[in-house]
């Protein structure tokens, strides 16, 4: 017998296919932001068109907004028809939304926290969810506290046997360490750790996870992963938008603080980690953790960190505002929109090779992106004139949008000369697959229902950030300087190709 999202050609034997979540349900806290409508609900649909979520499956939105059930069905409704990846069904759409329901309320009032569990209780007895519910924390990270309190005392965490109840913490883990250990000692007051899931969208990104595969699956690449071949890494962020509606959360917090401590470093972690004896999450958890402790900041701060802010330019053939001059920005702000870091890792496998870091706004294009730039080869048997044009050897991993891997090393140019040029070789999963990549926030919501911690940074991965962002910031708060102008449209300030400059590096331009 199949259900609405059941898939009647799955074998559940074959381990190739993905696992069904079990009896369960969401709650979303936040359940009217901007995260909520082009992401979650999405995804949620996405995995249910995709036969991932148990028949019964149940989505609780909790907000202030005088809506009823119905309200709420239509606003996912729509939230879907704009964002979903898969085609809409209305046969999914209909058995999805029977288990939609909306509680109003603020976050410091009892009785609708005390309403919550009531609908929680009324779901496990109409729709089977056994219950297992998830608390998704897409609100700011100042409200935490109250609602963790909160979902302590009406009940909500607690788990009785064959049962489970999990949250879901959106980024920014604190804002710096000992904010990010009140908050983790916070949590884990409510709940215990294997109930923690910190959401970091890009560790659900498949060229992400396709890293490990490009490095433990194949022979090719181990041999030279080290400092004896590597001269470099780069890891990129680049986005081509400016702060947009965000101005409210991001002035005051930053590039650094919103995409180093915890997308980039995590990126690092796994490029530079040791194979771990098996992808179990403790394992995989403890190489990551050893790599990030690992971890070395320059000795000169101010020659090895960068940071910038966009002023006005051209955007696509646009003129656009430059950041101080965005709506909800304090004029006088010392917000950086770009920063760039030099780090190293000193282990054995890496002791000498840099990893530079950087993100911004309002850059070339968006891009992001791990290149692995490879050291020269120790002698060439050409005359200058045939290699004047022939760079580094580079494996690229593109994250997004461009999904793939790409290769570039030297090869002869068609003729009668021994003429030598940079050429690459490309792998992109959109050429490569049938089947298109799930979205980060399917994957990442899937892997909370069923219980799959792999993805998701556990409390010592995120203070290890945070020790190595804090002395960076407060090095730059020291200095109190204005973050360096640079146009839009351009790929940043300066000091980010003098920093490179005096490694005689550069920037990779992607």
């Amino acid at each position: 017998m199949t259900t609405p999202f059941s898939n009647p050609l799955r074998d559940p034997r074959d381990k190739r296919l993905p696992r069904i979540a079990g009896p369960s349900g969401i709650v979303i806290f936040g359940v009217t932001g901007d995260l909520s409508r082009k992401k979650l609900m999405p995804a949620i649909y996405d995995l249910a068109n995709r036969g991932l979520l148990p028949p019964g499956f149940s989505l609780v939105g909790f907000a202030r907004r005088d809506w009823g059930h119905e309200d709420f069905g239509q606003v996912v409704h729509d939230a879907v028809k704009q964002y979903a990846r898969t085609p809409f069904s209305e046969e999914v759409w209909r058995h999805l939304a029977e288990g939609f329901r909306f509680v109003q309320g603020t976050f410091d009032d009892d009785l609708a926290f005390d309403q919550l569990a009531h609908t929680l209780s009324d779901l496990d007895q109409v729709r089977g969810t056994g219950g297992n519910h998830a608390f998704y924390l897409s609100i700011p990270p100042g409200a935490f506290p109250t609602v963790l309190k909160q979902l302590k005392r009406a009940g909500l965490c607690e788990q009785r046997d064959n049962e489970w109840r999990r949250v879901v913490i959106e980024k920014p883990f604190g804002h710096d360490l000992q904010s990010a250990q009140q908050l983790n000692a916070l949590v884990g007051e409510v709940f215990p750790a294997e109930s923690v899931f910190r959401i970091d969208h890009y560790l659900g990104k498949e060229t992400v996870q396709n890293l490990l595969a490009l490095r433990f699956a194949n022979q090719l690449y181990e041999p030279i992963w080290n400092s004896h071949y590597v001269d470099h890494v780069q890891i990129t962020q680049a986005e081509d938008i400016g702060v947009g509606g965000r101005a409210g959360y991001y002035d005051g917090i930053g590039a650094a603080r919103d995409v180093i401590q915890n997308h980039l470093l995590q990126l690092l972690a796994l490029t530079a980690m040791e194979e771990p004896v098996s992808f179990d999450p403790t394992n995989l958890r403890r190489e990551k953790v050893k790599a990030l402790s690992a971890v070395v900041l320059p000795k000169d701060l101010d020659a090895g960190t960068a940071r910038g802010q966009y002023a006005a330019g051209w955007q696509g053939g646009a003129k656009v505002l430059g950041y101080l001059e965005e709506e909800g920005i304090d004029p006088a702000s010392t917000t950086e929109t770009y920063a760039a870091v030099k780090l190293l890792v000193d282990t054995r496998r890496w002791a000498g090779v840099p990893f530079y870091l950087r993100t911004g706004k309002r850059l070339g294009k968006r891009v992001s992106e791990i290149a692995v730039v490879f050291k020269r080869a120790p002698h060439l048997p050409f005359s200058q004139t045939d290699t004047e044009e022939l760079g580094s050897n580079a494996l690229v991993i593109r994250v997004q949008p461009d999904e793939g891997i790409t290769l570039r090393f030297g090869s002869k140019v068609p003729g009668p000369a021994m003429e030598v040029r940079d050429v690459s070789m490309d792998f992109s999963y959109g050429q490569s697959f049938t089947e298109a990549s799930p979205e980060a926030y399917e994957r990442l919501i899937l892997d909370v229902l069923l219980g799959e911690p792999s993805l998701f940074p556990q409390d010592e991965e995120v203070e290890l950030s945070w020790k190595i962002l804090d002395p960076i910031e407060k090095a730059w708060a020291r200095n109190g300087a204005q973050p360096e102008p640079y146009s839009s449209g351009t790929w940043g300030p300066a000091s980010a190709d003098a920093m490179m400059a005096r490694d005689g590096r550069v920037w990779r331009r992607p």
